[in-house]
C-alpha cells in the first residue's frame, strides 16, 4: 500500500517547560497543541494516514486529545526522539509507504501549504525540510556570558518540521544511525549521505519550548482571528431501505435515503457550510460523486476532513447549526444523539452545536415525502487576512 504518511512525535516530556502536563496536551485555542497538528496532516488530501509516537503513560491523555481525529493506531515511542522517530518508520513498515513526513507535536499551527512545499521537493530529492534563513546577527559566548566572537550568518537557516523524506532511504538512514545523537532527521538524512533540500518555511509554524511561545502562539489565535460564516444545502431522496443515516445517527425508516455515500443530508449540509467558511468549494470537489472509493462511505468522515481543513487554516470551529426539514421521520427524539454525534465529528463542544427541525406544510417534494432536505449554517474563527 504505498503512498505518503505522518509521523507525529509526541512521547517526549517536555520537563523545560515546567507544566504539570507534556506540553504537546497543553491548550491552544480550548485544544491540546497535539490535536492541532494532528488535524492539519489528518485533513490533508495529500496524507494516507498519520501515526503518533506517544509515551506509554500517556494514553489516556493522547485519547482525550485526538478524539474524533481518524488517525492510526498510536506507538509508544523510545528513550530519545530519535529513536521515537526510528520506532514510528518502523511502525509503517507493512504500508510500504513512499514518503514520509516527520513532524514535531508541538509545532501546533503546520499549514497545508507548508505541507504542499514539502511534499512538492520529494519529487526532485531524497528528503526536504522547511526552513527560516537567519537573519539577527549571531554572537558566541565564551562560557561567562561575555561575547567571543561573531558568527557568520550567511547560509544558515532555522529548520522546522514537517521534514520530509523518500521512506525507504530514512527508515535505512535511521537505523544506521541508531545509538548516535543527532538532533533532527535531516541531521540523520545527512550522516547517511542523503541530499536534503531546503524549502520555504513558515514563521507562523512556532515550536512550543516556554510559556512566552505558548502565550505568542494564543495571541496569533486570539489577536488576528476574524468570524467568517458559511452556508450548505443538501437534498437526497428517499428510496429502497430499512434506515437512513442522518447528523451521523442511524435511523430505523421504512425507506432508506439515495446518494452515493451513505446520504446524510445534515453532515453533507455542515461540510459544505463548513467549507464555504474556508472558502475551499464544496463536498463535491474533495470528494467527487463519481469516485469509487466513497461509495457507501461514511460521512464522519467527510466531517474529519473539514475539521482537518480548519486546524491546518489556524482556525476554529465556533458554531455550527443544521436545520433538516422532512415529513417523516421525526426528529425531535433523535435531536440529543445528534447533537452528541456532529460535536464529536467537528471536534467541537455539543454546546456549539445545534439541530432544529422542520417541515413544509405538505408543500413541494418535501411536503409529499419525497426525501429529506438540510441547510447548515457554520461559523469559524480563522486568521484574519
Amino acid at each position: 500500500m504505498a503512498g505518503t504518511y505522518a509521523v507525529i512525535v509526541a512521547a517526549g516530556r517536555g520537563h523545560r517547560y515546567g507544566a504539570d502536563l507534556p506540553k504537546q496536551y497543553l491548550a491552544l485555542a480550548g485544544r491540546p497543541l497535539l490535536h492541532h497538528g494532528a488535524a492539519a496532516f489528518a485533513g490533508h488530501p495529500a496524507i494516507d494516514g498519520v501515526r503518533v509516537v506517544i509515551h506509554p503513560d500517556d494514553r489516556a491523555l493522547y485519547d482525550q486529545a485526538v478524539a474524533g481525529l481518524a488517525l492510526l493506531e498510536p506507538i509508544s515511542g523510545g528513550e530519545s526522539r530519535q529513536d521515537s522517530v526510528r520506532l514510528g518508520l518502523l511502525s509503517l513498515e507493512d504500508l510500504k509507504p513512499e514518503r514520509v513526513l516527520i513532524h514535531d507535536a508541538v509545532r501546533p499551527l503546520v499549514g497545508a501549504d507548508l505541507i504542499e512545499r514539502v511534499l512538492a521537493a520529494l519529487d526532485h530529492t531524497p528528503g526536504a525540510i522547511p526552513a527560516l534563513a537567519v537573519s539577527d546577527t549571531l554572537k558566541r559566548d565564551g562560557g561567562d556570558r561575555r561575547i567571543a566572537g561573531t558568527v557568520e550568518r550567511a547560509g544558515l537557516w532555522r529548520a522546522q518540521t514537517p521534514q520530509g523524506f523518500r521512506y525507504g532511504d530514512i527508515l535505512d538512514a535511521h537505523v544506521a544511525a541508531w545509538g548516535r545523537a543527532l538532533t533532527d532527521d535531516a541531521a540523520v538524512a545527512e550522516a547517511a549521505g542523503l541530499a536534503v533540500s531546503l524549502v520555504d518555511g513558515d514563521e507562523g509554524n512556532l515550536k512550543v519550548t516556554s510559556g512566552g511561545d505558548l502565550a505568542r502562539l494564543a495571541a496569533m489565535f486570539g489577536g488576528r482571528l476574524e468570524s467568517r460564516t458559511g452556508m450548505g444545502f443538501d437534498v437526497h431522496a428517499f428510496g429502497p431501505g430499512d434506515h437512513l443515516m442522518l447528523c451521523g445517527v442511524r435511523l430505523d425508516h421504512e425507506r432508506g435515503l439515495i446518494g452515493h455515500s451513505d446520504a446524510d443530508v445534515g453532515l453533507h449540509a455542515l461540510v459544505d457550510a463548513v467549507l464555504g467558511a474556508l472558502g475551499a468549494g464544496d463536498i463535491g470537489d474533495h470528494f467527487p460523486p463519481d469516485d469509487p472509493q466513497w461509495r457507501c462511505a461514511d460521512s464522519t468522515r467527510f466531517a474529519a476532513h473539514a475539521r482537518g481543513l480548519v486546524a491546518a487554516a489556524g482556525g476554529v470551529i465556533s458554531h455550527l447549526d443544521v436545520t433538516l426539514a422532512c415529513e417523516q421521520p421525526r426528529i425531535g427524539p433523535h435531536r440529543a444523539a445528534m447533537v452528541a454525534s456532529i460535536a464529536e465529528a467537528f471536534g467541537i463542544e455539543s454546546g456549539r452545536v445545534n439541530v432544529k427541525a422542520t417541515t413544509t406544510e405538505r408543500l413541494g417534494f418535501l411536503g409529499r415525502g419525497e426525501g429529506i432536505a438540510g441547510l447548515a449554517v457554520a461559523t469559524l474563527r480563522l486568521p484574519a487576512s
